[in-house]
């Protein structure tokens, strides 16, 4: 510790038995200033001002008078980080903001490639792009990804990420982690984001009592800090000394630049890390990159590359975002470790779409933190590039740290008599007879019978999983009895189950087939990026059905769309909108979805750009104070719907802000800017002009 001064020189003394509940309570609230400031100073700025015995005794005096006076205790006190009890499990919280991941680039050329294509995005914001584009670079930590809220400046919920929709409930875990302020030094309302991660020292202490105990190690500072935040019991969590760093901010227009940002989350009381940089251009951000990758290996905490940010925070909402990732930022990925082992088999994967992928079955290794025994081979153009052969000894390593990648055959171990592995003609996975094809144009293998029975049974089972219909009680087992038993052969079949079709099955009683008609009920109702997943068209997961539903809006804007509209949505290429145009202009799937559209509701989504010629098209727009005629969200649907865009703070590039009754800060900072303002009966009347 840097200072060992007693106690009297901070002002505080001990209390007697006799003191009365004002003089308790005002003495409560001195202790608990001073102890959050030296959580501050010891964990935050690694500062430390007394000794761990003074904090220790500050700390029993604060129990003791809580203990004493329990009226006094408060959510926020150093004391309650810790809660006594167990917890049954965790609840799922709605993210406000949705929680996205960013894209990756793993060379310099990449990165430049990304940076011309941030600056044409730009441009089609109507903005001149200087050719040193500011850009902020932060340090990646190898961590789990945390979302806190905070209302009033105290903190209410904390979340993992989940899926970015939906994550756990983490709050109880996360108020133990001493770099994590319970209240901020402004009473303000905001979410945050950052990384929980754990030192490679706590690792060591951890494994070190393990061992003690004829315990297995834990494999790596990620993995038990993952687990660490999903204990039920939060003393443990407590116990493993768990650190963050936060690196973003919501609900707040403070600042206007990503600097300013970490600048003022800083200044509320976060941990951010301090070695981020402002960069101008691409050579700024490639000497940065450079001079991490020798250092990141000496850091305390999982350094697995920069995050590269524009500067500006307007830009960023206008830049806006794809189906998976920011497009104002980037991951710029470090070398990923390679290691090597030996290829023991070449197999061949069948997807639900006919599509064969070959992996190679390896020999177990460690690579990255964590057991590798299997690589995918991608395609046969990409077996013939490597030459790889079942025997060889390969080097491998994860694909941004999570892929298991082959990327070069040491073909000097490579055994007498080994042969090129070729393609066979038939795949038992494809059913039928197993035949195979090379699909005209491309690498890629497919079965030629697509309508198999076990082609179809895993399009079903796919059909009916959390990402797509999300059919309780409707698993594998399940459809495979079903589409055994004739009772399905379509996927609208499933809405056309009556209570006779189901009772007379195996494993189905009165209450187990009332269960699963109320969640084929359930499921009637879906949104259209989940009805597009579900249809198993080849190449669209996730992701492209969210881009789809974004743009079009409506089933019937994708049905009627050319090559050419599809071709033009910047995250698909050619050959998947060939892909998706094929399968609509395919009478069979146009018949499928007649047929499902009968039995099935879907929530469509107005078309981002539905009115380009409106006044509003392609302006900015800013809301602030309470709206009489309309809520915040329709007000937000309506500028959407005629090619607006919205806007969280108030700059110089904001062209309109609408005020309501009660406005805040936003309308001093639009009067101080001179962005034109609309009062609510202004804003609707030009709203509904062509």
């Amino acid at each position: 510790m840097l200072s060992k001064r007693p106690i009297d020189a901070l002002g505080l003394s001990r209390h007697n038995s006799d003191v009365n509940k004002s003089d308790a309570h005002k003495r409560i609230k001195e202790l608990r200033k001073q102890i959050n400031l030296h959580n501050y100073k010891y964990h935050v700025e690694d500062s430390p001002e007394v000794s761990d015995s003074v904090y220790d005794s500050l700390y029993k005096e604060l129990l003791d008078l809580e203990a004493e006076f329990p009226e006094f205790v408060i959510n926020t006190s150093p004391t309650q980080r810790v809660g006594g009890e167990l917890l049954g499990g965790f609840k799922k919280i709605q993210h406000e903001i949705p929680q996205w991941s960013f894209d990756n680039v793993f060379t310099k050329e990449e990165f430049e490639e990304w940076d011309k294509k941030t600056k044409r995005f730009i441009e089609k914001t109507g903005q001149s792009v200087p050719s040193d584009l500011e850009y902020v670079c932060e340090l990646k930590i190898d961590g789990l990804k945390i979302v806190l809220t905070y209302e009033g400046g105290e903190l209410v919920t904390a979340a993992t990420r989940g899926d970015g929709v939906t994550g756990e409930d983490v709050t109880h875990n996360v108020r133990t982690i001493a770099s994590i302020p319970l209240e901020l030094q402004r009473e303000v309302s905001v979410i945050v984001e950052g990384e929980a991660w754990l030192s490679e020292r706590e690792l060591e202490r951890i494994n070190k009592e393990r061992a003690k105990n004829d315990e297995p190690p834990y494999a790596n500072t990620r993995n038990l800090a993952a687990g660490t935040l999903r204990q039920l019991d939060p003393s443990i969590t407590a116990e493993r000394r768990l650190d963050t760093f936060i690196y973003d901010l919501h609900r707040s227009d403070e600042k206007d630049t990503q600097c300013g940002e970490l600048q003022f989350m800083a200044e509320l009381g976060f941990k951010v890390n301090k070695e981020y940089k402002l960069c101008k251009g691409v050579e700024e951000v490639w000497k940065f990159y450079t001079s991490w990758t020798k250092k990141k290996d000496k850091q305390s905490y999982g350094v697995d590359g920069v995050v590269v940010k524009l500067n500006d925070i307007s830009l960023q909402e206008k830049l806006g975002y794809t189906a998976k990732s920011p497009r104002f930022g980037v991951a710029f990925k470090f070398p990923a470790e390679q290691v090597t082992t030996v290829v023991e088999d070449i197999v061949l994967q069948v997807g639900r779409t006919g599509v064969i992928t070959p992996v190679a079955n390896l020999k177990p290794v460690v690579v990255a933190g964590s057991t590798v025994s299997r690589a995918t081979l991608h395609n046969e153009d990409e077996i013939e590039r490597l030459d790889v052969r079942v025997g060889d000894t390969v080097v491998i390593q994860k694909a941004g740290d999570v892929i298991p990648d082959i990327v070069e055959v040491l073909t000097e171990f490579r055994p007498k008599n080994s042969k090129p592995f070729i393609f066979p003609k038939k795949v038992p996975g494809c059913g039928g007879d197993g035949s195979i094809e090379r699909v005209p144009g491309q690498a890629a293998y497919r079965c030629v019978d697509t309508d198999s029975f076990e082609l179809l049974r895993r399009k079903f089972h796919y059909f009916t999983s959390k990402k797509c219909f999300n059919i309780e009680g409707l698993g594998p087992k399940i459809l495979d009895q079903l589409l055994e038993e004739g009772l399905i052969t379509s996927f609208d079949d499933i809405f056309t189950l009556k209570k006779g079709d189901l009772l007379p099955l195996e494993r189905f009683a009165e209450k187990s087939v009332d269960n699963l008609l109320i969640s084929i009920e359930k499921a009637r109702s879906v949104t259209l990026a989940r009805f597009i997943t579900a249809l198993s068209i080849d190449g669209v997961g996730e992701e492209t059905a969210i881009l789809l539903a974004n743009e079009f809006g409506t089933l019937e804007s994708i049905r009627n769309a050319t090559v050419e509209d599809f071709e033009n949505i910047h995250g698909i290429g050619d050959v998947v909108a060939q892909s998706i145009w094929g399968w609509f202009n395919e009478k069979k799937n146009r018949s499928l979805f007649d047929r499902l559209l009968k039995y099935v509701h879907i929530n469509e989504v107005r078309p981002r750009y539905s009115r380009k010629g409106h006044t509003f098209s392609s302006k900015t727009f800013v809301l602030t104070g309470t709206l009489t005629s309309m809520t915040r969200d329709e007000a937000k649907e309506a500028i959407r719907a005629v090619g607006g865009e919205i806007s969280s703070s108030v700059s110089k590039q904001t062209d309109y802000v609408v005020v309501g009754e009660n406005p805040g800060s936003k309308y001093d900072k639009a009067l101080k800017l001179d962005v034109t303002v609309f009062k609510e009966k202004e804003f609707k009347r030009k709203l509904g002009e062509s």
